[in-house]
């Protein structure tokens, strides 16, 4: 019974560590929305006070964000949301092929649930249609993480997820989305439609090709965006 003793000691650790999951959920979901931008300073009185929270709580919360790479921890100037290199980006896309390609080889026979997907296309389409290029770019991160979940695994979607919103650190500096985005709402709605036809190899050399030239055309863009030291980021 010692070891039920010790096991109750920490159950107030329970609480803080639940706790500290639930402001690093709120703190990832604004940096992916860009509330937060890239290379920006956190401040652990003015967050800690919006929500609310203890000092150590929101430490936790830091530590969670940096071992996902969202953050980054500087010795004696504070924790700074991380700027990404263009290795960090190409790396990004090396996890996002491996990943999301095998997904879709995988797939078992059709009819494949695409519900999620469709729901994604049609909201990039309104957010064009209303000139909302970060809510396509939102829409179009949806997209493929629907296409993740298609495999019904759980781990997969938690790895994904992190490195979906790692991704959006880049898009946050892009300084023109529509020129970045606008090409893959077609792309999404072909993808999509050869998977309601049930041809889940078309599908995949879609993605693949999709995928490169995204990689192409982002590390372009950002390449130039950071090469003079991240100038005009945070």
């Amino acid at each position: 019974m010692a070891e039920l003793t010790g096991l109750a000691d920490d159950r107030a650790l329970l609480g803080r560590t639940s706790t500290a999951e639930r402001v690093s959920d709120i703190l990832r979901s604004r940096i992916a929305e860009g509330y937060f931008p890239p290379g920006t300073r956190l401040s652990e009185d003015s967050i800690g006070g919006a929500l609310g929270v203890s000092r150590n709580t929101l430490r936790e919360a830091f530590r969670l964000l940096t071992h996902e790479r969202l953050l980054v921890h500087e010795l004696n100037r504070g924790v700074f949301v991380r700027v990404l290199t263009v290795e960090d980006v190409e790396d990004i896309y090396r996890t996002r092929t491996l990943v999301e390609c095998a997904v879709v080889r995988g797939l078992g026979k059709p009819p494949y649930a695409v519900d999620g997907l469709a729901k994604a296309v049609a909201d990039g389409q309104r957010a064009a249609r209303e000139g909302d290029w970060k809510g396509v770019s939102t829409a179009n991160i949806h997209f493929h993480r629907e296409l993740v979940a298609l495999a019904g695994s759980a781990r997969t979607d938690e790895l994904m997820r992190s490195v979906f919103a790692e991704l959006r650190l880049a898009f946050h500096v892009v300084d023109d989305p529509q020129r970045l985005h606008e090409p893959y709402l077609a792309r999404n709605r072909e993808i999509l439609r050869t998977l309601q036809e049930g041809d889940r190899d078309g599908a995949e050399r879609l993605l693949a090709v999709y995928l490169d030239d995204s990689l192409t055309g982002l590390v372009d863009v950002y390449g130039r965006r950071v090469a003079d030291g991240g100038q005009g980021i945070g």
